[in-house]
């Protein structure tokens, strides 16, 4: 006689959604759904593979960026999967409407590469795909940790065996105010993980959550000592970070940034940077960096007018928007693009 131990709640939710994705699982592979995917590198091609035949849907992977030339291999395709690295212009959604498309899935966060008001006049949906916070939040107390400690110039230092101490000592977490910009997902996970370090923490958001301390943006650049940005670019978040802001935080200041380039006036950060209006930045996005991060530029010059300028400042970190890339992401977008097309394609009927 084997003993019985009752569910508990979480486990009754953990029955439920594996019925409801073997339901759908089994249905679509009755019914074949089809999914193209563009921009597909070769890492995201072997979990589409794996994926793909768990959920019963036939995938076409296409390695080249989406675009208007190569739009027409999404024909019997009422779903596709773009990157984040493509911009979705009014003429390549019209390219993709005139194949055949109704639902675009980006496999970010984010959707400002996206022209969202001309897919709705075209009456397209547009969906993304939500991953684990963890990657961008690990991340970005790694950058903070990075800053604190003068990593940089310490690095540098070793690789030309200097091995003396930094002139300027580091801080600890524990004796410091961090100021969090936008508390979603990703911005609770950075309080969670700021927890254990016992430092004080402060947010700024529209809609206030649970479990932090919620001040005025204006007193949050006053009083922070570490400013990190979690919330997404709009019009209202375009350059929130400017030269009016810069100037009310703290000369000992850090500013982090795993968010999107274009919430920080880039040109108002160097000059805060080069008169000390700030101590430091660590900065995994950049305004302008579509066509330079993702891409080898070791021999070519760079066109743009801060990048270098940053790179060689020694309290400033710069990464090519690597927050988000880890296993568990990379696993968690695909299943949830795969997902998103299978939702949708249920609300019309067809699964």
């Amino acid at each position: 006689v084997q003993s019985w131990t009752p569910l508990r709640l979480a486990d009754y939710k953990m029955v439920f959604m594996y019925q409801r994705n073997e339901t759908i699982r089994s249905v679509a592979m009755k019914n074949k759904i089809d999914i193209t995917v563009f921009g597909c590198e070769s890492d995201e091609a072997a979990v589409f593979h794996k994926l793909s035949h768990e959920f019963g849907v036939t995938i076409s992977l296409i390695e080249e960026a989406v675009s208007e030339n190569n739009a027409k291999f999404a024909e019997g395709c009422q779903c596709v999967s773009v990157s984040h690295k493509a911009e979705l212009s009014e003429p390549l959604l019209l390219a993709l409407k005139n194949a055949g498309v109704k639902y675009i899935c980006t496999r970010s966060i984010g959707f400002n590469h996206i022209d969202i008001q001309a897919a709705e006049k075209m009456g397209m949906t547009i969906g993304t795909s939500p991953y684990s916070p963890g990657s961008v939040a690990d991340y970005t107390i790694m950058l903070m940790l990075m800053l604190m400690r003068g990593t940089k110039s310490v690095i540098h230092k070793v690789e030309k065996q200097d091995y003396c101490l930094n002139s300027l000592r580091g801080k600890e977490l524990r004796d410091m105010t961090v100021g969090i910009l936008g508390a979603g997902r990703i911005g609770q996970a950075v309080m969670e993980r700021l927890k254990g370090f016992g430092c004080t923490v402060l947010a700024y958001d529209r809609h206030h959550q649970v479990g932090a301390d919620y001040v005025s943006f204006c007193e949050l650049l006053q009083r922070s000592d570490i400013v990190t940005l979690h919330v997404p670019l709009a019009d209202d978040t375009f350059h929130m970070i400017g030269q009016k802001q810069l100037e009310m935080m703290k000369k000992e200041a850090l500013l982090v940034n795993t968010a999107r380039g274009a919430l920080v006036d880039t040109k108002a950060l160097v000059d805060a940077l080069k008169n000390k209006k700030i101590a430091g930045a660590a900065l995994d996005v950049m305004e302008g960096e579509e066509g330079i991060f993702y891409y080898d530029c070791t021999h070519k010059a760079l066109e743009h007018p801060f990048l270098s300028i940053l790179q060689r400042m020694p309290n400033v970190i710069i990464t090519p928007h690597i927050a988000y890339h880890t296993d568990r992401v990379l696993t968690d977008t695909v299943s949830n693009t795969i997902q998103n097309c299978l939702n949708f394609e249920r609300s019309l009927g067809n699964v």
